[in-house]
């Protein structure tokens, strides 16, 4: 009898403890999922190149929706770009409408090359700037035709070769061209 109560009083005693343990983490990934949020709608309302006030997004576990209408296919891999390099996204649904799509004009691949490089310097210094380890601030980032300049200073070697390699992995980009300087 004496040993079934005790059991009886560990079962009940490891239950609420993983009861516990459970609600902690769901409160984790709900703020986790709420500081996701604000800053996907943060990074979309800075964007000069998008109206975020057509753009809704929502988060789950991670995984990013975006709703809403874009005027170009452009524009709505933008939106996908700025939201993917996230910390903690794991996936981005794209469920952007796209208005109107670009004509097949001669003019457009000059305005399809200033998009690109302005879609290149929107996520790259988005970034910098939300990456605790580059002071991004501090970094001056210039695009022309997919080529980025890094300028300014940083603190150590490890945070240049980090800001450098987040510019070689931005999408779109064909080089990059380190001006950055350690501080001494």
């Amino acid at each position: 009898m004496k040993r079934t109560l005790t059991a009886a009083l560990i079962t009940v005693a490891l239950g609420s403890a993983s009861i516990s343990a459970q609600a902690n983490n769901d409160w984790q990934d709900e703020a986790r999922d709420a500081w996701i949020h604000g800053s996907a709608q943060t990074s979309l309302m800075l964007n000069t190149n998008l109206n975020a006030f057509r753009i809704s997004s929502s988060v789950e576990d991670g995984v990013v929706t975006l709703e809403g209408e874009v005027e170009t296919s452009t524009d709505k891999a933008l939106a996908e770009e700025l939201v993917e390099g996230i910390d903690g996204v794991s996936r981005v649904n794209n469920e952007l409408q796209v208005r109107t799509e670009d004509s097949d004009d001669d003019d457009n691949g000059g305005i399809r090359a200033t998009l690109n490089d302005g879609r290149i310097f929107t996520v790259l210094k988005s970034r910098l700037l939300m990456s605790g380890d580059v002071s991004g601030r501090d970094i001056e980032v210039e695009v022309d035709e997919a080529v980025v300049t890094l300028n300014g200073h940083v603190d150590s070697s490890a945070e240049r070769d980090l800001a450098v390699e987040m510019a070689r992995n931005t999408n779109g980009v064909r080089d990059v061209r380190d001006n950055l300087r350690v501080r001494g």
